[in-house]
């Protein structure tokens, strides 16, 4: 890391000690994907500092006091994905990560290094790691380090707190002790121990040597007025309902089915080409139209040839740059999942919710499956396949499929006998996969009541709510951390007005100190 100071994404703060900005971790991002695309060769990344004894001091705390809570929430919720994406390509890409620390390494700087493999820091008597938010800021780290430090490190709890309520650090030795560096060293050792490390994890990893990499070109990406264009999605916005639909479209055509031919198709291959437009939507809908609360997600196209694609990649899971095309399609979805947006599937004649792209209609909030009973050819169909079975686990490390039936094996099985059969609205909700299937005469205002009602309710409950009914399966480090940042999203103290009110909310900012009559309350 060397940010420039005067590079901030927004103006009105400088990004001082390597302090980053959500213009710095997109650049973070891009640069992990192209790692993972462009360069299959590398198999250990090391991060460092290039400034003289500063690491990374975190997220710059003046562009934090400048933000919206919408806004910071949003930071921090790209920033914790980016970090979950580091551990996601040493679980599943054999791509190792160490962070050197070669300075004062502080905040969101010490997460950074949290979601590495291996931490190693310079022992020179001032570098320290410290996550100093509670004592300095009277506010929680945002990006996942209380609960690394002890689901991941296994630091105990009592050193932990210490730990998180000294402003000034943890230095040298004491850090190795207490787990929160797997190493030290002095620093005419520092470099080379830093490249034994590198060189022994690089060691252990199946990235190919000598594979050439695959060009991530510029995504092509037309705004028209309240529409987003790219080459297989479509996002239109509604601002007077507050709404905005999805569209991802099938392959027009049959997808290249040799290694050969998939690779020469690269950055156009049609799961790779989506899932990076679908990730592209996703993040600037989330980020730039906090207005929009709800998200209709439709498909358009031939089922067939996104099974047909799905056979392929499963044919092919363990080539590297297949591997990598399932990874990100991994965690768009999984991006899908955590966005504070109520997300309704549409099923509707033309449409191609089979394999991959039923894992939307899995991903919602609800599905609406159109019943043509008196039109069987013009009904539209879902398909199960292989890929709903595990291949895109959520952060709950279930499928969709296992989320929504709790896993239940019986279920579960049945469901497997139905792969690869196309379903209508009526077997499709006798089997629970979708919500309701309304038919035609019922379907327009069925879909205008859903959708009225929705807008109607509280954003900050339905935040709370859909987190916490989206992730009702197993609990895991990730589903912790983000469920600590759905809390810290919704700040609303009740409280009785002068009046007496009971129902009177007030947003509470730093520095503001509620007064409660608990009697009273």
């Amino acid at each position: 890391m060397n940010v420039a100071e005067d590079a901030g994404l927004r103006p009105g703060y400088r990004l001082k000690l390597n302090s980053y900005d959500l213009g710095v971790d997109i650049e973070l991002h891009d640069a992990l994907n192209r790692i993972r695309f462009e360069h299959p060769g590398v198999r250990t990344v090391v991060l460092t500092s290039l400034r003289d004894r500063v690491f990374c001091s975190g997220a710059n705390i003046f562009m934090l006091a400048l933000s919206s809570h919408a806004w910071k929430v949003n930071f921090c919720k790209f920033t914790n994905e980016t970090r979950n994406g580091i551990e996601d390509a040493s679980c599943h890409s054999g791509l190792k990560f160490i962070a050197a620390i070669n300075g004062a390494c502080a905040g969101g700087g010490y997460e950074l290094a949290l979601a590495c493999d291996e931490i190693i820091l310079i022992d020179d008597r001032s570098s320290s790691v410290s996550l100093p938010e509670v004592p300095l800021l009277g506010v929680l780290p945002g990006t996942g380090g209380l609960t690394r430090i002890t689901d991941k490190r296994r630091v105990r709890h009592d050193l932990a707190d210490i730990f998180c309520t000294t402003s000034e650090g943890v230095r040298g030795q004491r850090a190795k002790d207490w787990r929160l560096v797997d190493d030290i060293a002095k620093p005419g050792g520092f470099a080379q121990r830093v490249q034994e490390r590198a060189l022994a994890l690089a060691r252990q990893s199946d990235r190919p040597a000598e594979a050439k990499g695959v060009a991530l070109t510029p995504l092509e990406r037309r705004v028209e007025g309240d529409t987003l264009r790219y080459g297989f999605i479509t996002v239109q916005i509604d601002r007077p309902r507050r709404l905005a639909t999805f569209t991802v479209k099938a392959p027009s055509a049959p997808v290249p089915a040799t290694l050969e031919a998939i690779v020469a198709a690269g950055a156009a291959w049609w799961p790779l080409q989506m899932a990076r437009e679908l990730d592209d939507a996703i993040l600037g809908m989330r980020t730039n139209e906090l207005e929009i609360g709800t998200w209709l997600l439709r498909t358009q196209g031939d089922a067939q040839n996104v099974l047909a694609s799905d056979a392929t990649m499963l044919a092919h899971k363990e080539h590297w740059f297949v591997r990598e095309t399932i990874g990100l399609l991994r965690r768009t979805l999984s991006r899908l999942d955590v966005s504070s947006r109520t997300l309704f599937a549409l099923i509707e004649s033309g449409s191609c919710f089979a394999g991959t792209l039923l894992e939307l209609a899995l991903a919602a909030d609800r599905s609406y499956m159109l019943e043509l009973a008196r039109e069987p050819e013009r009904a539209p169909r879902i398909t199960l396949s292989e890929t709903n079975f595990g291949l895109y686990p959520m952060v709950t490390e279930q499928s969709r499929l296992g989320r929504r039936f709790y896993e239940e094996q019986s279920t579960m099985e049945s469901l497997r006998r139905q792969s690869g059969g196309a379903l209508d609205g009526q077997s499709a909700l006798a089997l629970g996969l979708v919500t309701a299937a309304p038919d035609d005469i019922d379907w327009t205002d069925e879909l205008r009541l859903a959708i009225e009602e929705r807008a109607s309710l509280s954003p900050d409950a339905l935040s709370g709510l859909e987190a916490n009914l989206r992730f009702n399966g197993k609990e895991t480090m990730l589903t912790r951390i983000f469920g600590r940042l759905t809390t810290w999203q919704n700040w609303i103290f009740i409280r009785p007005n002068a009046t007496g009110d009971k129902g009177a909310l007030k947003l509470y900012g730093k520095g503001e100190k509620p007064q409660f009559d608990w009697d009273r309350v």
